[in-house]
């Protein structure tokens, strides 16, 4: 009995001893790094965050065509924290009569500005209130503007033309030139039609010349 139990021990073991082996070569045959970086790069495909700027028509001409009566109806959003006629009392935003081209935080009837806004310094030009509107916390981390800001760059062009004709009226920026490059490519293109139209009729008169 001792021998049969010492013989079924002993296979027991060795079975023990190959499994545990053929666990281990396998695992040095099939072992697999880990990819250094994770995932995989897409080609076209940039990272969140960057790159990704809207590209359309710049300030300066968005302003040259801004549309003031529309600028009054998106600054309907702004009524509720400001007045805007001249002498207006503040309210839980300042009056904001003449103010493109006054100093930023500054004046306004003794208006309480944060400490964010204050350390902005400069002036209210079309660049830096385009800039507060698109987002005040951008702007100025800390304000105490609570508005996210306005999205789209034509409804911050029309209400900066609105504020504008309010008791500043600043010379609105003439809009941008057309690229040369494109005026050249636009001139280019009837020649190159003519040129095209030509073709087959010299292609035509060739038989004849022969």
């Amino acid at each position: 009995m001792s021998d049969r139990f010492n013989t079924a021990a002993g296979w027991a073991l060795f079975a023990g001893i190959i499994a545990l082996g053929g666990g281990i070569i396998s695992s040095k045959m099939f072992h697999s790094e880990r990819p250094e970086p994770m995932g995989y790069e897409i080609a076209g495909v940039e990272a969140e965050g960057d790159g990704g700027a809207a590209s359309g028509p710049s300030l300066a001409t968005l302003l040259a065509s801004a549309d003031v009566a529309a600028g009054e109806k998106v600054f309907a959003k702004c009524s509720a924290c400001h007045t805007i006629n001249q002498g207006g009392a503040n309210g839980i935003g300042p009056n904001l009569y003449a103010t493109m081209g006054e100093e930023i935080a500054v004046g306004k009837g003794g208006f309480a500005f944060s400490d964010a806004l204050k350390k902005v310094g400069g002036t209210w030009t079309f660049e830096q209130m385009d800039h507060w509107l698109t987002s005040p916390r951008s702007f100025a981390n800390g304000t105490k503007m609570s508005f996210a800001g306005l999205s789209k760059p034509e409804d911050r062009a029309n209400i900066i033309a609105y504020l504008n004709a309010q008791g500043s009226n600043l010379p609105l920026p003439a809009a941008d030139a057309a690229p040369a490059a494109d005026e050249a490519a636009n001139a280019a293109a009837p020649a190159d039609e003519a040129a095209n139209a030509a073709a087959p009729a010299e292609n035509a008169t060739e038989p004849a010349a022969k």
